[in-house]
C-alpha cells in the first residue's frame, strides 16, 4: 500500500529540514539554499494537490457514469435540471 499524500509531504519537509540543518552545521547555508528548499517543498506540495484533485475527479466521474448507465448509486440519486444562461445573459430552461 502506498503512502498517503500527507505522509509524502511530511517526508519531503523532513528531508528539507535535514538538508538545511546539515548546511547550517557545515557553514554553507545561504538564503539561496533556503529559497531552493522552500521551492522544492512547494513544488512537491503542488504536485500532491494536483494528483489528489485528479483522483477525486476521476473517481467522481466513474460514479456518475455508473449511475447514468444504470448501475445506480448507493442510496439512489436525483437529477436536477438547472437553468442555463445564454450568451446574451438571458436565462433559458435547461
Amino acid at each position: 500500500m502506498g503512502m498517503s499524500a500527507q505522509e509524502r509531504l511530511v517526508d519531503v519537509v523532513v528531508a528539507a529540514v535535514e538538508v538545511a540543518a546539515e548546511a547550517g552545521e557545515s557553514g554553507t547555508y545561504t538564503a539561496d539554499v533556503g529559497r531552493t528548499l522552500g521551492a522544492v517543498v512547494a513544488k512537491v506540495g503542488a504536485r500532491i494537490a494536483v494528483d489528489g484533485e485528479a483522483r477525486g475527479f476521476s473517481s467522481g466521474w466513474r460514479e456518475a457514469m455508473a449511475f447514468v448507465s444504470g448501475g445506480g448509486g448507493e442510496g439512489g440519486g436525483r437529477v436536477v435540471r438547472m437553468p442555463v444562461r445564454g450568451g446574451d445573459g438571458e436565462v433559458t430552461p435547461g
